[in-house]
């Protein structure tokens, strides 16, 4: 193998240089609006309504923990994490494991109308979300599911799955074929396949669609209102923070710190599975 001279290393280095400051500066300016929250979060209410975030790096410094103090103990943060936590993780789950199920059916089972009803189950993605609320809430109040946890992992689950089934039917689908057939000739079911060779080697879809679907549950405020109400026992982050403005205007400096709480745990989330995420995202797309 030919060795490159210093040289030869230093030019290519040089021809990417301005590939590499582009990306440095898309990824400053992506941080930017988190960093700034963060400091405004961190800062005394007279500070916050006078001056800019960048002006807490001028000495004297002064940071305070009283807005997280004050949005945990009388703002009910602290219950609405641990409700949102409750609810994001079932809503996630189900969702998932429904439809990797659906998923192994539509590629590798044979059954009359299967792509009928796969087309069919795409289809429901064009669906905008907001017809579907008013006739799911008159079912919900029939059968005295609104207000509870129950009624919004069901609402969340069925949101959820059209995408979910075909992110995964993509990615499972594309699955080498002899794989299968080495398992049926050793007597293995479908059970089995699924459970022992289809799950282990979907986990970058998996945890891509995990992604997904954590965070828009996590962050959904129109579901939850409309699912949950405004019950301070049940009511999510989202409800919770957008409650901490009052009608008059005041407590909007609380904000920074109610919303750099709920952006903590997405975070955790992402960087955690982001290793799954471009392999997963890509799933299905190229053959081979």
């Amino acid at each position: 193998m030919e060795k490159r001279s210093p040289l030869t290393k230093l030019i290519r280095i040089l021809n990417r240089s301005p590939l590499h400051f582009i990306i440095l500066l898309i990824c400053i300016l992506w941080l930017l609006p988190s960093v700034g929250l963060l400091v405004s979060s961190l800062r005394p209410k007279h500070l916050i309504m006078n001056t800019g975030w960048w002006s807490a790096f001028k000495t004297p410094f002064q940071f305070t923990l009283d807005n997280y103090i004050h949005v945990i103990k009388q703002a009910n943060m602290g219950r609405s994490f641990f409700n949102s936590l409750l609810i994001a993780v079932p809503a996630t789950v189900m969702p998932i494991l429904i439809a990797a199920f659906a998923a192994y059916s539509f590629s590798w089972m044979r059954f009359r109308g299967r792509d009928f009803l796969f087309l069919l189950i795409v289809g429901l993605l064009v669906v905008p979300l907001q017809m579907t609320l008013i006739p799911i809430l008159r079912i919900f109040n029939r059968f005295k599911l609104t207000g509870t946890f129950t009624g919004i992992w069901l609402a969340h689950t069925a949101f959820g799955l059209p995408f979910a089934i075909y992110l995964l039917r993509n990615f499972i689908g594309e699955l080498p074929e002899e794989m299968f057939e080495s398992a049926f000739i050793d007597g293995a079911t479908h059970f089995d396949i699924f459970f022992k060779l289809v799950l282990p080697t979907s986990v970058p879809a998996i945890a891509s669609l995990a992604i997904f679907q954590f965070m828009w549950v996590w962050n959904d405020l129109l579901v939850a209102l409309i699912f949950l109400g405004g019950t301070p026992s049940v009511a999510p982050m989202t409800v919770t923070i957008s409650n901490i403005v009052n009608s008059y205007g005041g407590g909007w400096e609380y904000l920074t710190a109610a919303a750099f709480i709920s952006m903590t745990l997405p975070l955790i989330v992402f960087f955690s599975l982001q290793k799954y995420f471009i392999r997963g995202i890509l799933a299905g797309s190229v053959k081979g």
